[in-house]
């Protein structure tokens, strides 16, 4: 039986495009990007000219008279790493105060926690029913010990699109950095950098069909970052070690594909998640489509199904060649209730009873027909 996978937003199939942009780049022997001679300079070259081609995808100018900046990282977990405990260190040794919303990514609330030890302060913004942050909070929070405010531009979870835009208006005007988790969101919706207005931003490549083990992080001219590591010159010291010319190749080959089909990709994500979750309506009245009320990725749909265990029905599917998730992968070891529809103050049963499905572009509407059948039966088998 063929596995029909509905979990994109976990990691999405490499595009045939980029492996084969990646196999050029291996086949030229490019050196240590970082060397002196001309292999070196050459590879550099390649390097940069990628550097520049993801920055200008995503929004970034880094040719401006006050550039941003764009760093390399292994994916989107350290980039959220090096946003928070780089822009709080930078801040000075005195502990102050980092704002976040209340359903976060794992990569985003681990660094947060981690400043709690020394001193740090953390407050969390609420979200209404819809899963949308509630900004008014923000205003309150904010105040002279505040050294960055972070909130994901889409959430990983439900799918459902945050006021970013809003909020870094307010930060900017009391001069507070802001940093966005926009992993789920590039290379599905158009991002901008600078019309966002964010002084850090959060990619990762696996996420839109490019390579795993590489992401970014965006900087504007005037935040500062501490290094978590040491012991290298590369990306101005904020991040050390030899730099893939391979993956950055990637990386940007799956952006400009990604560009060159944006409008009708959006959309045939769009009607295979509607499609989803009519015929799941149709078939089982009962279901639950968590923020579907609110403006979400054209991706994702998280589905609670009231009177079965979400776990349970997790392991039935994959048993039944459907693949979906209960959550982020980064938490799917967890016996924990997710802490996004938590935080959207869901009922226990129905946090209990959820599933996150992800279509993505190798799936089709045939699929998503077989799918339906197959968690409708399931559905029916496990009662």
């Amino acid at each position: 039986m063929q596995t029909i996978y509905l979990d994109h937003n976990a990691t999405t199939p490499i595009h045939p495009e980029v492996v084969e942009a990646i196999a050029r780049c291996h086949a030229a022997g490019h050196a240590n990007p970082a060397s002196q001679h001309r292999p070196g300079q050459s590879a550099r070259r390649v390097l940069e000219d990628a550097r520049e081609q993801v920055a200008d995808l995503l929004g970034a100018n880094l040719s401006h008279p006050q550039p941003d900046r764009l760093v390399f990282t292994s994916g989107g977990t350290e980039s959220n790493n090096l946003a928070l405990l780089g822009i709080c260190r930078a801040a000075g040794p005195a502990a102050g105060q980092i704002v976040i919303s209340a359903m976060e990514h794992p990569s985003v609330i681990g660094p947060a926690e981690a400043l709690l030890e020394p001193g740090w302060r953390l407050d969390t913004l609420s979200v209404d029913p819809n899963g949308v942050v509630r900004t008014g909070q923000l205003t309150v929070m904010l105040g002279p010990k505040t050294r960055l405010v972070s909130t994901m531009l889409a959430n990983h979870e439900t799918g459902v699109l945050q006021p970013v835009g809003e909020m870094a208006a307010q930060c900017q005007r009391v001069g507070v950095p802001m940093h966005t988790d926009a992993v789920q969101v590039a290379g599905k919706l158009p991002v901008n950098f600078r019309e966002l207005a964010v002084g850090a931003m959060s990619v990762a490549a696996h996420k839109f069909r490019g390579p795993p083990g590489i992401g970014a992080l965006l900087l504007r001219h005037d935040v500062t970052v501490a290094p978590l590591m040491f012991g290298g010159h590369q990306h101005e010291g904020l991040r050390p070690g030899t730099e893939s010319v391979a993956l950055a190749v990637g990386m940007a080959k799956a952006l400009e594909i990604w560009r060159r089909e944006a409008d009708a990709h959006i959309g045939r994500l769009t009607e295979l998640r509607e499609r989803l979750e009519t015929e799941l309506l149709a078939g089982r009245p009962d279901v639950v489509v968590h923020g579907r009320a609110a403006a979400r990725l054209p991706q994702t749909s998280n589905i609670a199904f009231p009177g079965l265990d979400g776990q349970t029905l997790l392991m039935a599917l994959d048993m039944a060649g459907v693949a979906c998730s209960v959550g982020s992968a980064c938490s799917s070891g967890s016996t924990e209730l997710s802490p996004t529809l938590q935080a959207m103050g869901l009922p226990n049963h129905l946090v209990r009873s959820s599933l996150r499905f992800s279509v993505g572009a190798t799936n089709t509407l045939e699929e998503i027909d077989e799918a339906v059948c197959r968690i409708l039966h399931v559905c029916r088998e496990i009662a």
